[in-house]
């Protein structure tokens, strides 16, 4: 069977290829549980001009799209750095089994000359009453 190390080089070299292609250097890929790489992709935010179209987002929407929930429960994505919130919150919501990566994303601010993106203000909570409306039962 094939090492975490291999499958996280693999996702590194499409790191490489997504800068080389003029995105932002991140790759990932989806082993099954037999270890046969199911799918891979790198970064494409740039190129294909949205912001969401990073590695891990992408490979999560096609596993809840096209893996049965039990096969997306027994993969494991590789990839190149920590997933930052967004697709983290994608990862929750997919179903799949595991996540390695390679760098941290605090090892990522670091190499980044300006640190990390700024924070966008938020506030809130308001109008509970009403907000909560659509939302009871839902998740029951």
């Amino acid at each position: 069977m094939t090492s975490p190390e291999t499958f996280l080089r693999q996702a590194i070299a499409l790191a490489a290829a997504a800068r080389e292609a003029g995105n932002p250097p991140f790759g990932s890929l989806l082993v099954g549980p037999d270890g046969t790489v199911l799918a891979e992709a790198q970064n494409t935010s740039i190129t294909e001009s949205n912001i969401s179209h990073h590695p891990e987002l992408k490979l999560a929407v096609w596993a809840a799209q096209e893996l049965p929930a039990d096969v997306a429960a027994a993969t494991t994505m590789y990839t190149s750095c920590q997933p930052c919130e967004m697709c983290t919150g994608a990862l929750a919501r997919s179903g799949l089994g595991n996540v390695v990566y390679a760098l941290s994303g605090d090892q990522l601010n670091g190499l980044k000359t300006g640190g990390s993106f700024p924070a966008v203000p938020q506030s809130g909570p308001s109008l509970f009453d009403e907000a909560r409306v659509p939302i009871d039962g839902y998740y029951n």
